[in-house]
């Protein structure tokens, strides 16, 4: 099956070796470009650990320190594993979303030990902090990347679509599958949704879709791309 990856280039080309390694055949149309913010050396004195949301967050915030002994606990397993290519050491995944790296982050640090670092995206909420703060930690959360929208698909990817031949869209946020559905409405291409698969990392995600008539919608059991590529299983 051919299938439409949205993510940002960088992860775009890991779930792509994925999706080849399953037998399916990924075509690449990136929706958000991540552009990091330069800045001076970043200083991590008295943080206990790096709140890691994504694996941009990773990318973004490691020029900017020499360290590498400040623990990670990262959101998920593919963030763990940016951090640790990054050359951090004592990285612990939460396996799940921010509101299992909030309760995690709970167990296992303490508001006494100093305060967590949390290098964000620009359109971060600050839920993450919230809950955290709410349990006595102090958080200093850094703007160190932003997602920057593309306007439309790739001509290529319309002709596909219109030609019927992707099967399944992978779509990991919210936030995206707006994108993607803006994307679609400015393309004319809702007709072709009744030959795709939209699979969705939440709820939330898949709620985004509606007024799209897709062949299917699913929603992967855990919000992590192990869960979404299972959907395709």
């Amino acid at each position: 099956m051919k299938i439409l990856v949205t993510r940002a280039q960088d992860d775009a080309r890991r779930t792509a070796a994925e999706l080849e390694a399953r037998g399916h055949a990924a075509i690449l149309a990136p929706l958000l470009d991540i552009r990091f913010r330069d800045g001076p050396e970043i200083d991590l004195g008295g943080v206990q650990a790096i709140l890691a949301t994504s694996a941009n967050g990773i990318r973004a915030l490691a020029p900017r320190t020499t360290r590498r002994d400040v623990p990670v606990f990262a959101v998920g397993p593919q963030t763990a594993d940016a951090a640790r290519a990054a050359g951090f050491t004592g990285v612990k995944s939460a396996d799940g979303d921010a509101v299992a790296l909030a309760a995690s982050a709970i167990s296992w640090a303490t508001p006494q030990a100093g305060a967590l670092y949390h290098p964000a995206g620009a359109q971060t909420k600050g839920a993450l902090a919230e809950r955290l703060t709410a349990a006595g930690f102090t958080v200093r959360s850094e703007t160190l990347y932003e997602a920057v929208p593309r306007a439309q698909l790739p001509p290529e990817v319309v002709a596909a679509l219109k030609a019927g031949e992707i099967g399944a869209v992978l779509l990991y946020s919210p936030r995206s599958a707006r994108i993607f559905a803006e994307a679609i409405r400015a393309a004319t291409l809702e007709a072709a949704c009744s030959h795709l698969d939209a699979l969705c990392i939440s709820e939330a995600a898949a709620k985004t879709l509606a007024g799209l008539e897709f062949r299917a919608v699913r929603m992967a059991s855990q919000p992590n791309q192990e869960a979404l590529l299972g959907l395709l299983d």
